[in-house]
């Protein structure tokens, strides 16, 4: 580069320049204008340029230098106007004496790495018209009030910083065009100053921590052209949203963000009296109660509406097909009913349509076949019923199409394959049947495809291998059968696949993506085999092996026969001596009938008085001692506290229930002593106390096997519960502290004192009783919806509990962290960050396979506990799944010479688990 001292101007952008800026500019003792934007330049800024005291524009924006300003950098520069540095990787503080250069109209150092405060010195700077500070590391602090003070000042830019404190309400900036003030931790209420800035066009403040009211004189502001204050704790002080109506006085206004503010309102009519020129209106996630209002479709050029996650109920409105512009629609988690299906059918321009988890019911209007435009369309987690219409075939260009967690039906058609450019398909949880089309194979863009939790039957297709792009598969929870595909081995980028609780059967591929699947992807699936250990299935056997195999089964097949004919001739021998015994056929041998009397004295003397020696446990209503009959049977005494009225309901809903009942896995009732002023039961007792009480013990450590045979048992009294009975029971306060063990460590369900009788074709019901928290069901807490779902999702919480060690409501826990979040992501890396440390460790000679099985029962105890009930699994499900890993687990017990003894054990498991039906040929749990 040839320089020569006379040189004025520098102009050198957009050239594409690599290395470090030639320290030779700094004797260009002329030189007015630098500019060395957009280029790759890299390194330091030579400090010789800081010294060029003609300079008035100097420009390094949008390159990679590094370092620091020097902090004397105006001691030199007294007539620079301009200073570019945005969009470079520079660090330290800003200059402390940046306030020196008193002639600078624009400074612009967004997008680095500056760290410290603002200095208090930039307030000097009484000529500035832009200082754009945005995107740093500034640290915690105020902004100088000074810089509120700068009359000449039109664009101030202090967004994605880490500034907070409260911002002036005197401050005077009648010149202030722009001000986004974005992703900081400024707090208060609404800066008064902003609506006396008459020549403002955006203000942006979301992503703080803002409060108060919206101020109704935001109206003010006639030249607003984007208002964005979502994120915030804004609320507003009518019901109705009044500022909004303030706001029709804005006629420019383009954007409009309000969401994920406490608004508590509804959407007023006067929605319909914003600007024309409206183009963006989102209210998202503001507690918005009430309908849509039929004037949103006065609002022709909303491109994006989005009202998704709040309360909103009703339908869409007929007017929406005012909308013509629009091409977003999230409307999605709300509790809207009705459809406006011939209106939404004319939105020509809708590219997205979110309607996902409200309450729609019926079939899905087939006008949503015209939307050829439509890219994107959520409607899962509805009430929609009968079969896909034929037209939505006809959307060739969606991309995203998702009919997920409804009631749909029918087989799916050969038309699925008209979707070539979709990329996710999910129609899992729903009623399909038949087979699953060959053409979805031809779908070469699809990264997913979800057909889980169906009724599908048949074998996977081959063509499946000509998915070349797919990521995610999940087949699950089917009547699918025959072999996995060989083929399957050659989709090169597939991550997930599940196959679990089908039919299938024949040797589990090895290579391609199967090599990194674990067990989970198989589970439920009894004829599977394998040679990989991880998959938790058999090996697969060469002929001589199976000879031997049927050889086995054929004598296990005559020990079992042997057994049952022990049983038949039992049964036969008891029923000959009951009738040797001539009782009255007109006795009511109901379990009430065969309750023990006994009396207050006895009770009293059975526990020494009630004294505190002889407590187990207290609870809301009662409080439960141990005590010894006069014949010296131990017991347990749930005495309720009949202070409170609670007290006499617990006492009456937990008799009614625990005299219709009968499980081996529930607490049995001796009897019960009522008076006037006195009410107990009398329980059988539990040597072993609480599975909360062992959880947390350190004396005695449950282990793996004995934590996973207590769930089963739960499992098990909790499918009794609902499905056992001729009235379906909802615990309805599931949680260890309600569990209890006895000597040989079986668990029994306990504590009926909220329980709910579910009346005929009754799948939810409403109460106003408040469960544990932590363990309550989201719609149980929220609406006081209680149903067998609610059931599971508390199961699913136990279960973690139970493996983890840590409650619900563990001080770990804290802001949007759970124990569902917690057990959540570690499955996206590994469980034994939050597996309890006492079951199992790195050195144990089978790690691997045990760390997969757990993680197996994590996954089940997820799916136990998703937000939508519709979503979870069936109690049946969950015990099927924990009896197969239990299965699984007692391999690593016992070697190969050992098998027919895991037979003959899980033999007596049955025998004393189930009761057999010889007419039906059934077994059931007891």
């Amino acid at each position: 580069m040839n320089l020569v001292n006379f040189l004025n101007n520098i102009l050198l952008i957009h050239i594409d320049f690599i290395g470090e800026i030639p320290k030779e500019l700094g004797s260009l003792s002329e030189l007015e204008i630098l500019s060395l934007a957009n280029n790759s330049l890299i390194g330091t800024i030579p400090l010789l340029i800081f010294n060029l005291s003609s300079l008035i524009s100097m420009d390094f924006s949008n390159n990679s230098l590094s370092g620091s300003l020097p902090d004397n950098m105006c001691q030199h520069l007294p007539n620079l106007e301009e200073f570019y540095m945005s969009y470079n990787q520079l660090t330290g503080p800003i200059p402390h004496n940046l306030g020196q250069c008193r002639m600078l109209d624009s400074v612009m150092l967004s997008n680095n790495q500056f760290g410290e405060r603002i200095p208090r010195e930039t307030g000097n700077l009484t000529l500035i018209k832009n200082l754009y500070l945005s995107e740093n590391n500034l640290i915690v602090g105020r902004v100088p009030a000074a810089i509120f003070n700068i009359s000449t000042i039109k664009i101030l830019s202090l967004c994605g910083n880490q500034l907070s404190g409260i911002l002036p309400s005197t401050a005077e900036l009648p010149n202030l065009e722009q001000l986004p003030l974005f992703g900081n931790n400024f707090s208060g209420s609404f800066p008064s100053f902003i609506t006396n800035a008459s020549k403002l066009s955006l203000l942006d403040i979301s992503n703080n921590s803002f409060s108060g009211f919206i101020p109704s004189t935001i109206g003010n502001l006639k030249n607003l052209e984007i208002l964005d204050l979502k994120s915030n704790y804004f609320t507003s002080s009518t019901p109705d949203m009044n500022f909004l109506s303030s706001l029709a006085n804005c006629e420019i206004l383009r954007v409009l963000r309000l969401g994920k503010n406490p608004l508590n309102s509804i959407i007023p009519s006067s929605i319909g009296n914003l600007s024309i020129s409206l183009e963006y209106l989102n209210i998202n996630d503001c507690n918005i109660s009430g309908n849509i209002p039929k004037e949103i479709g006065k609002l022709n050029n909303v491109i994006e509406l989005q009202l998704q996650d709040n309360e909103l109920t009703g339908s869409i409105p007929n007017t929406i097909d005012g909308l013509q512009n629009l091409q977003r629609l999230y409307l999605q988690n709300n509790k809207l009913e009705g459809f406006s299906p011939n209106n939404l059918g004319q939105l020509s321009e809708l590219a997205e349509l979110h309607l996902g988890g409200n309450k729609f019911p019926g079939t899905i209007p087939t006008c949503l076949g015209n939307l050829t435009t439509l890219r994107k369309l959520y409607l899962g987690s509805n009430k929609l019923t009968s079969v896909i219409p034929s037209t939505l075939w006809n959307l060739e260009d969606i991309l995203y199409f998702d009919l997920s967690s409804n009631y749909l039906n029918g087989s799916l058609p050969s038309n699925i394959g008209n979707l070539k450019v979709a990329i996710n398909i999910d129609l899992s949880r729903n009623l399909f049947s038949g087979n699953i089309p060959v053409v979805i194979g031809s779908l070469q863009n699809l990264q997913n495809l979800s057909l889980g939790y169906n009724r599908l039957v048949g074998s996977i297709p081959g063509m499946f291998d000509h998915l070349i792009s797919l990521e995610f598969l999940d087949l699950s929870s089917n009547k699918l059968s025959g072999v996995i595909p060989k083929s399957l081995e050659n989709i090169l980028y597939l991550k997930y696949l599940n196959l679990s609780f089908n039919q299938l059967r024949g040797e589990i591929p090895a290579r391609g993506c199967f090599a990194n699947l674990s067990g989970d992807s198989f589970m439920g699936n009894l004829a599977l085999c394998g040679f990989d250990p991880q998959l938790k299935v058999p090996p697969c056997q060469s002929s001589t092996h199976r000879k031997s195999k049927v050889l086995l089964l054929i004598v296990l097949s005559l020990n079992i026969a042997v057994t049952l004919v022990v049983l038949v001739f039992l049964f036969v021998w008891l029923k000959c001596r009951k009738k040797d015994k001539k009782l009255p056929s007109n006795i009511d041998m109901s379990p009430q009938e065969t309750w023990r009397r006994i009396s207050y004295h006895e009770l009293v003397r059975a526990t020494d008085g009630f004294n505190e020696h002889n407590l187990l446990g207290k609870g809301g209503f009662g409080s439960v001692y141990k005590g010894r009959l006069d014949d010296g049977m131990e017991v347990a005494v749930k005495v309720f506290h009949l202070q409170f009225e609670e007290a006499f309901t617990s006492f009456e809903v937990e008799c009614e229930v625990m005299s219709r009942i009968c499980h081996r896995n529930l607490v049995k009732i001796i009897t019960c002593c009522s008076s006037y002023d006195f009410k107990a039961l009398v329980l059988e007792y539990m040597p072993n106390g609480s599975l909360e009480k062992c959880l947390y013990s350190d004396d005695n450590v449950l282990d793996i096997s004995q934590r996973l045979t207590i769930m089963i048992d739960v499992a098990l009294a909790l499918e009794y519960l609902h499905f056992g009975y001729s009235t379906p029971i909802v615990h309805c306060d599931l949680k260890p502290s309600n569990v209890l063990l006895d000597e040989n460590l079986v668990a029994r369900l306990s504590d009926f004192g909220i329980t709910k009788l579910l009346g005929e074709e009754e799948s939810m019901i409403q109460t106003q009783t408040l469960a544990t928290i932590g363990y309550m069901a989201p719609e149980y807490g929220r609406e006081g919806k209680v149903s067998k779902k609610g059931d599971v999702y508390s199961y699913g919480i136990m279960l973690m509990e139970t493996f983890t060690r840590k409650k619900p409501t563990d001080e770990i826990f804290i802001e949007e962290m759970s124990l569902r979040r917690w057990v959540g992501e570690s499955l996206c890396s590994t469980v034994m960050q939050v597996l309890d440390t006492n079951l199992l460790g790195r050195d144990d000679e089978h790690f691997s396979s045990k760390e997969e099985l757990v993680s197996s029962i994590f996954s089940l105890a997820m799916e136990c506990t998703r937000e939508s009930p519709a979503e979870r699994m069936g109690i049946k499900e969950v015990a099927i799944g924990l009896i197969n890993i239990r299965v699984e687990f007692a391999k690593f017990k016992v070697n190969d010479a050992q098998g027919y003894q895991i037979q003959v054990s899980f033999l007596h498991f049955l025998l004393i688990n189930c009761t057999f039906d010889f007419s039906s040929n059934s077994i059931t749990y007891l």
